[in-house]
């Protein structure tokens, strides 16, 4: 949702109405030339370009050097030969898991630097470890360490470098390229003139003569000879008070061995990030992290966009490592690769500390586990929340509600949750329901539940500044709101109008805040006119205000403990999302997973919920830029993620309704949404065949919801993205590393590259290993090759390019219901899709999906396994285990099973589900017989093909087998004698 200027319902207009040709509008955002802080990083890094003999002025005291007495962790004083009265500190720990963390701060300065945002993000204090030995030498500083003592530690003393090497390879080099620089603070005025013969030699080179005759500031061959933007700055009508004066950090993070990086979301552009400098940059800007709402954004671009993660992996064919920056200012980002195999980044942001974290893989995986330990696991969802989601600015009443509802039974089309916008309030006072059109928010929430379905409703952080609004009013009473420049309460505009904003940086906010949810008459205004079923969509958290410099708020502004706005403003946008958690947790007896929707988000904010891609354009760009952005947000944590099904703006034409529907069944998060001035476009509105065309996209999501679920088990475990990239199921694979239009759903193994492109009919899907592919529906058997293969496949608009790899056991549910919750008792189908050995595998896992039971053990974890005894046996066992009891190490929401009985009431409950049928793809001949082990035959059905261990293509063979008669929930096992 958008300011209402002018100058945005003019692009509206162009949007709506000319779809395809409109300009996007870009200069209400910086660049980075327009940003004293990122001007200035730019220019040291051209400084140290130009001059042959640059050499960082900073420098380790090797007499202050302090290991401590279990060796976790270093500390030295670090000093700058620019100057010598301004003391830093550096610290190194290194974790239990092998993770490095660098620190360096101001000590003793002028005022104290924002050290907090590491606190905001890591779930808890990492452990360090204990299994370390650091040698201190002359010259420098190693700890050797790992497993197999193959990773080392080099912190370097003059000048300061700090290196992660693995077998000697260097992996992670900071400050190599001598471009750290932490702007000490200042006294306004402080300037004094130095001779050029005071210049330090190894700071320029001696033939600059230009240079050597000027009047110089201290360190101007360093930061420049001019106070740029240092104590103001002005953007458009506005200006930035600094009354701390210049404070910026600027710090090269090299990966000499690593030719590709991805991450820090959110940008809409490759999963594989694009060059910002060098000899022919794809972009001229460096990356921005600085939450905005940004509408009509580009679909490729390196502009910030609403969520900002400082996370990046770095990938070659023999290791992935990882950073993750710990900084909550705005952020830019430069990126390099001065040959094919090694990338350069620069990273320019306006406060805080180093706080730099070094995550040393060597696997995508380790990545995925260390940062997870670091930040957390993507939240566990409710089951129902993984169905599909039917949104629009607005649905406009009670009646309108229903009457939806009652269009989606009639065309018997499955959905799970509707969606109210801003207009349900009124005038916009959040919580406060709009009577004159939802009369009965209660009775018609009532109505969705009946149905096993869910309301989400907008809750944006704005508040509207009027006496007759009990949510200001307590605010403002309890005096949590953020202030401004002044320390007043700040005011500025947004839906509401005149607006102030809650400051959850201050703890008395919280217990508040919670409050509200309550749905039950309490001393304090609850909101009593909702129900338990009743979720929350937050928007316009970056935080967006109409009338701020960038649609923001001004960086002057104060939060609790007296940070500037600029210090936290990523962070700012997570706190939200994370008190609604605890809120809608704390709201019942007997506590539900929460549904959070956000559109701003921070490291760590994948442990509160859903994210969305933000206002999206009805164009084929932007729906293929999605794909690349969800994948990006995915592998730094956010895994929980989707775009706007149709795009926000604009009314996309029927072939694109159902390519983006197609998209969207197969991302994690599946959502319609569009503008409140885009033309209905629910999928029971259009003409057959595309209508019914929507409703197999639908149904297909709603049997595949067990493949989603047991896939965000694994997240919320491993930390591991739902959606994988190429590189992260084939990380030795090159050919694979820039994919980013096909992916893998969790281990299931099931390959979707959907349509993104008017007009195809056909689609190229790249198999990275020699091993048997199934079309899903057509059960066609390509086959891959050893150093990789394009396959071409049918993609006509009613068809979905989706693959089984060899080697899959994929369960499925394929009755027809609803809503999902109806799909608790329904029984299951596994498809076996055998791989060239003639074996197979595959999980399921089940919990009630809607409370936290699982942690007391109430799940079902089973392995499906189909495998030959021996390679000459004439049989094939596909079996069920019990994998509570056959991984009791392994943990569900940091719990051991171990702890857990195998026989719960969960189980017990769903004791009656059974298989219904198995089919069995790629066997060679027909068998002679299938029985259930130790019990009867059974009935099947053979359709003889190609088999999975054979060499030709084509239609593979398919075996049937008939209700079983086992249950999901037991062990059991099928004989197939062939």
């Amino acid at each position: 949702m958008r300011p209402s200027s002018l100058t945005y319902h003019v692009a509206l207009l162009a949007v709506l109405f000319f779809p395809t040709v409109f300009a996007l509008k870009t200069a209400d955002w910086k660049t980075c030339s327009q940003a004293g802080f990122c001007r200035r990083g730019r220019a040291l890094s051209a400084r140290a370009k130009e001059h042959r003999s640059w050499k960082s002025p900073y420098s380790v005291d090797a007499s202050s050097i302090a290991v401590a007495s279990d060796q976790a962790s270093f500390t030295a004083a670090v000093t700058s030969s620019l100057y010598p009265k301004i003391n830093f500190g550096l610290e190194l720990r290194i974790h239990k898991d092998g993770v490095v963390r660098v620190r360096m701060d101001e000590v003793g300065g002028l005022r104290k630097r924002y050290d907090e945002a590491a606190s905001w993000a890591l779930i808890e204090a990492p452990e360090t470890s204990h299994d370390i030995k650091w040698t201190v030498g002359k010259k420098d500083a190693r700890a050797l360490y790992g497993p197999k003592k193959d990773i080392e530690v080099v912190v370097s003393f003059e000048p300061l470098k700090v290196v992660l090497l693995r077998k000697g390879r260097e992996q992670v080099v900071l400050n190599g390229r001598g471009l750290l620089h932490m702007e000490h603070f200042k006294k306004k005025g402080d300037s004094v003139e130095v001779k050029p013969e005071d210049i330090p030699e190894e700071g320029l080179d001696i033939e600059d003569e230009a240079q050597k005759v000027m009047k110089l500031s201290p360190g101007a061959w360093f930061e420049g000879d001019s106070e740029d933007a240092w104590w103001e700055e002005s953007f458009s009508s506005w200006t930035d008070t600094k009354p701390k004066g210049p404070e910026s950090l600027s710090l090269d993070i090299s990966f000499p061995n690593h030719g590709h990086v991805y991450g820090i979301p959110q940008h809409a552009t490759r999963l594989d990030l694009p060059t910002t400098t060098g000899d022919t940059p794809t972009y001229t800007d460096p990356y921005r992290l600085y939450n905005a709402d940004v509408f009509e954004y580009h679909a490729s671009s390196p502009m910030s966009l609403y969520g900002s993660i400082p996370v990046m992996h770095a990938h070659s064919s023999d290791s992935t490592v990882a950073i993750f920056n710990a900084v909550g200012s705005e952020t830019w980002i430069d990126l390099a690769h001065p040959s094919p195999k090694s990338t350069e980044t620069h990273w320019i942001s306006e406060s805080g500390i180093l706080d730099v974290f070094i995550l040393p893989g060597p696997t995508p995986e380790d990545i995925f586990g260390q940062y997870a330990r670091l930040t957390g696991t993507p939240a566990l969802p409710a089951h129902w929340a993984l169905g599909y989601h039917q949104c629009r600015w607005n649905y406009i009443s009670s009646d309108d509600i229903r009457g939806v509802q009652k269009r989606f039974d009639e065309e018997d089309m499955p959905v799970d949750v509707f969606w109210l916008d801003i207009e349900y309030s009124e005038d916009h006072k959040y919580f406060i329901w709009d009577k004159k059109n939802f009369p009965d928010p209660v009775e018609m929430t009532k109505d969705v539940e009946a149905f096993g379905r869910k309301m989400v409703v907008i809750i944006d952080p704005h508040l509207k500044r009027t006496s007759d609004y009990p949510v200001f009013k307590a605010a403002s009473e309890l005096g949590v709101l953020v202030k401004n420049k002044d320390n007043n309460e700040y005011e500025g505009w947004c839906w509401s109008g005149s607006s102030s904003w809650i400051d959850f940086f201050n703890p008395a906010s919280w217990d508040w805040w919670m409050k509200i949810f309550r749905t039950k008459k309490a001393k304090e205004w609850t909101w009593t006119e909702s129900t338990e079923s009743t979720y929350i969509w937050h928007d316009m958290n970056e935080p967006s205000v109409f009338n701020g410099p960038e649609i923001t708020m001004p960086k002057d502004n104060i939060h609790y403990g007296g940070w500037e706005h600029r210090d936290v403003h990523n962070i700012n946008g997570m706190l939200f999302p994370n008190i609604t958690h605890q809120a809608l947790i704390a709201r019942s007896a007997t506590p539900k997973r929460p549904f959070i929707l956000t559109r701003a988000f921070y490291a760590g904010s994948q442990r509160f919920g859903a994210m969305w891609t933000g206002d999206n354009l009805g164009t084929w760009e932007h729906m293929a830029a999605g794909v690349q952005m969800v994948l990006a947000n995915g592998i730094a944590g956010m895994t929980f993620c989707g775009s706007d099904v149709g795009g926000f703006f604009g009314n996309p034409e029927r072939e694109m309704l159902v390519r983006w529907y197609q998209v969207g069944a197969f991302q994690p998060f599946f959502r319609a949404h569009g503008h409140i001035d885009t033309k209905r476009r629910e999928p029971y509105l259009m003409e057959d065949p595309y209508k019914s065309m929507l409703r197999d996209i639908l149904r297909l999501r709603y049997s595949m919801l067990p493949i989603w679920y047991t896939a965000f088990r694994e997240a919320s475990v491993t930390g591991i993205p739902v959606l994988r990239p190429h590189y992260v199921v084939f990380p030795h694979d090159e050919a694979g590393f820039s994919i980013d239009d096909q992916w893998f759903i969790g281990g299931s193994g099931l390959l979707v590259k959907p349509v993104t492109e008017k007009g195809v009919t056909e689609a190229s899907i790249y198999l990275a290993e020699d091993q048997v592919y199934y079309d899903y529906f057509t059960h066609y058997a390509h086959r891959g090759a050893a150093k990789g293969k394009h396959i071409t496949v049918s993609a006509a608009l009613h068809e979905i390019p989706l693959l089984a790899r060899g080697g899959s056991i994929i369960p499925t549910r394929e009755r027809r219901r609803r809503s999902s919750p109806l799909m608790k008792l329904d029984p299951f189908t596994l498809r076996v899709a055998l791989d060239n050995r003639v074996s197979a595998r595959g999980e399921l896992y089940l919990d009630d999906g809607e409370t936290f039971s699982h942690r007391d053990g109430q799940i079902v974890w089973r392995e499906f396994v189909a495998e030959k005894p021996d390679k000459k046996a004439k049989t094939l066992r596909i079996s069920s285990r019990d994998l509570v009891k056959e991984k009791p190490g392994e943990a569900i929401d940091g719990v051991a099973l171990k702890n857990f009985s195998p026989s719960n009431n969960f189980a017990k409950s769903i004791e009656s589900v059974r298989v219904e049928k198995i089919a069995v793809i790629g066997l060679s001949s027909k068998p002679k017989s299938v029985k259930v082990e130790g019990g009867q035959a059974l009935e099947f059905v053979y359709d003889g093909g190609v088999a999975a261990g054979g060499k030709k293509e084509g239609v593979a063979s398919v075996l049937i087998i008939k209700d079983p008669g086992v249950a999901i929930s037991e062990d059991w096992a099928i004989v197939i004698d062939i």
